[in-house]
């Protein structure tokens, strides 16, 4: 049990190693852009497009390459916006239009002017217009549908109102992806908590940290309390939220009438019981130290059977070896007898 409990700490208490820039974001959000810039101007239909798909609130252009994926993703989108009323509460207005290309090339040749993604992107968001551009072939990889939900995120709250948080914007976004569900976010809120490293919220609100190990602690922790938020008051109280910051109210302001406390009060209450959730204590009462337990004994059960293979291996090549010398022995015994028997 010692040794398991090391490897626990050695998973999640050393921050992830990750090729990525300070202050990059990590995950699906490596792979994903916002564009804020109102200034970019839609010139009509990309000539790229060949066929649009319509559903009754979005518009789907794609390219000849990209027929079929638009077909897929028209018979599932409807279903995936309905499911961010559970956390917000409401639906963003208008319809909204993804562009959809095969490759790098139609990937870029669907962007707004001026906008063009980064290389490293495969989704991009221009909440201002409703348009999100994606490569087809993201849609095909594992976490292509958190792609999908983050980029619809972004545009939801890009629609329904302005000067949202920073930290309350990328929490939103995590919910409805679901990766507020995923280990790297508990091993960040594991090592914020035993380290005494959480962020407060205010200063989260524009900027976001400058190492990799706090960006995922950012993360992490907006989409915790995100969650406790949609979790403690549900979606009418967060749809408020939504109406008082649409109207022009600060955020704070909403957030008071929404959920009749204060930010500072609510956050300081969460942050009370982030010991309870993240720190020691449930990973010794909870299924958590019993998952690492048994994928500890089926490693060690592993690298046992590896051995008594391997063992079993060097005595077989240890008998050949014997038999093979037994047998030189006697095939030079038999010369020997022969040669005498040719003398005689």
């Amino acid at each position: 049990m010692r040794h398991l409990l090391l490897l626990l700490l050695l998973l999640l208490a050393s921050p992830f190693a990750r090729a990525q820039e300070p202050g990059a974001a990590h995950g699906t959000h490596e792979r994903e852009v916002v564009v804020n810039d109102a200034v970019l101007v839609p010139q009509g239909r990309p000539e790229r497009v060949s066929g649009e798909i319509t559903t009754r609130r979005f518009r789907i252009l794609h390219t000849a390459a990209a027929t079929v994926a638009a077909q897929d993703l028209a018979r599932q989108i409807e279903g995936i916006r309905d499911g961010f009323g559970n956390i917000l509460g409401r639906d963003w207005p208008g319809v909204t239009e993804i562009r959809l290309g095969v490759g790098r090339e139609e990937f870029e040749a669907l962007a707004l002017p001026g906008g063009r993604p980064p290389g490293w992107a495969v989704a991009l968001a221009y909440p201002a217009h409703q348009i999100i551009l994606l490569n087809a072939l993201s849609l095909h990889e594992p976490d292509g549908q958190q792609t999908l939900r983050h980029e619809l995120a972004h545009v939801a709250l890009g629609q329904l109102a302005k000067d949202w948080p920073r930290w309350f914007q990328e929490g939103v976004a995590q919910n409805v992806t679901g990766e507020n569900y995923s280990l790297t976010h508990y091993s960040a809120l594991f090592r914020a908590v035993t380290q005494e490293r959480v962020f407060h919220f205010e200063d989260l609100e524009d900027a976001w940290p400058d190492v990799p190990a706090d960006v995922e602690i950012a993360y992490a922790q907006s989409a915790a309390f995100v969650a406790h938020l949609s979790a403690k008051y549900g979606p009418q109280a967060m749809g408020l939220l939504v109406d008082g910051v649409r109207n022009g109210e600060p955020f704070e302001q909403a957030f008071g009438k929404a959920f009749r406390t204060s930010l500072l009060v609510e956050e300081t209450e969460w942050r009370e019981g982030l010991a309870a959730r993240y720190g020691w204590l449930p990973l010794t009462t909870s299924s958590a130290l019993l998952w690492l337990a048994a994928s500890g004994l089926c490693v060690a059960a592993y690298l046992r059977r590896r051995q008594q293979k391997a063992a079993r291996l060097e005595e077989m090549a240890a008998q050949d070896a014997a038999e093979d010398a037994a047998l030189r022995v006697l095939a030079a015994r038999l010369e020997e007898m022969a040669a005498q028997d040719a003398a005689e």
